[in-house]
């Protein structure tokens, strides 16, 4: 009964090492000097009428008999560097992070400014890819082309809080769209030298702005704020990617800033330090927004109060732009007094509406403030 029991089980191993062994009429065996076996594919490719042959074929994917040779030398090299005790420094001083020369997003290649600390296997390219929509990073166009057939987003994961002609502006939350916001950050850091902030996303809300087409919402800026901000900070980073810098974009995002701290019912300013990029923008914004409401209250009594209840700036960003524009003065009582410079205020008002920049639209915003979950004692 026992030696039955075995023949009929080496029988049964037998049949089945022949059907592993034996290829298919849509397969092909190929086995490798190293000893690996690999099967080549040759059923329909479901990508092949969206890609084309040349890119849907999967032997690409197959490796060869010289990528196996590579992949054991360096195996063996690396047992030995272990067994040896040699290791590589890891300190950043020891490895400094790469300049990635350019990156691919959507139909742009942009040249960087600054390092940012993508992991060092995509450090080392000097062209990185990026999706538009979900900002995922990749090493080639081919393995961007192939991302671009899954992925589901063609906005920011978050809630489109704004919309005007073809602007519009999404509030990301960085607790519930974890990844997305730690891209946006490493993103942003290729672009500002003073950023520190990469992973540690879940304490802040982003506000991304878009343009809209018929393929989606395109990333354009952003910027992020803390949920809860004991300074009353308003803004803690901001970002306009350099194809769309000199549009006015940058001040439509320091504007947007302002109105939900209008919202708020509270006066808001930067985190500093700003960027070279970022403070230029802020003293543009001011100087408008200060001019502006002199020339509405031009026969009246103004104070530096008045300003603030109307701007939401901070008395002390206010003051700061009467002096480089000249109008904060002491009077012969040496009190500080406003003085008025009609001729000023016309010639910055008028280059600034010749510019025909965009504008934020306060009716077409639709917000909730943010409220963070209350604690549950038990």
């Amino acid at each position: 009964m026992s030696s039955a029991k075995r023949k009929s089980s080496g029988a049964s191993s037998a049949k089945i090492k022949r059907h592993l062994g034996t290829p298919t009429p849509h397969t092909q065996a190929q086995t490798h000097p190293a000893g690996h076996s690999y099967v080549r594919s040759h059923t329909v490719n479901l990508f092949e009428h969206i890609l084309g042959s040349a890119d849907a074929d999967l032997v690409k994917c197959t490796p060869t008999a010289v990528d196996v040779a590579a992949y054991e030398k360096a195996r063996v090299e690396a047992s030995e560097n272990v067994a040896s005790g040699a290791v590589f420094a890891t300190s950043a001083a020891a490895n400094p992070v790469q300049l990635i020369d350019t990156i691919h997003f959507g139909k742009w290649r942009i040249g960087t400014w600054y390092a940012a600390p993508y992991p060092e296997e995509y450090c080392q390219q000097q062209t990185l890819y990026l999706c538009e929509f979900c900002l995922k990073y990749m090493k080639s166009a081919f393995m961007t082309k192939r991302h671009k057939l899954k992925c589901p987003l063609t906005s920011p994961p978050g809630n489109e809080i704004y919309r005007d002609v073809v602007v519009s502006i999404f509030e990301v939350d960085g607790k519930n769209n974890k990844i997305y916001c730690q891209n946006l950050c490493l993103l942003a850091k290729m672009f500002l030298d003073h950023k520190t902030l990469y992973y540690d996303v879940e304490p802040f809300l982003f506000y991304v702005m878009t343009e809209r087409d018929e393929e989606g919402f395109h990333f354009v800026g952003y910027f992020s704020k803390e949920k809860r901000s004991s300074s009353n900070f308003n803004l803690s980073c901001i970002l306009t990617l350099p194809i769309h810098q000199r549009k006015g974009y940058g001040q439509l995002l320091i504007d947007f800033s302002y109105l939900l701290s209008e919202k708020e019912e509270k006066p808001g300013s930067p985190e500093k330090p700003l960027s070279d990029l970022g403070l230029l923008s802020y003293r543009s914004y001011w100087r408008i927004a200060v001019l502006q409401e002199l020339r509405k209250m031009e026969n009246e009594t103004l104070s530096i109060e008045d300003i603030a209840s109307k701007t939401f700036m901070t008395h002390a960003d206010i003051v700061a732009t009467l002096k480089n524009v000249d109008m904060l003065v002491k009077d012969s009582r040496d009190d500080y007094v406003i003085r008025y410079n009609a001729n000023l205020v016309d010639e910055v008002l008028a280059k600034y509406k010749s510019k025909q920049y965009p504008t934020i639209k306060p009716t077409l915003l639709r917000w909730i403030r943010y409220e963070a979950p209350k604690k549950t004692t038990s």
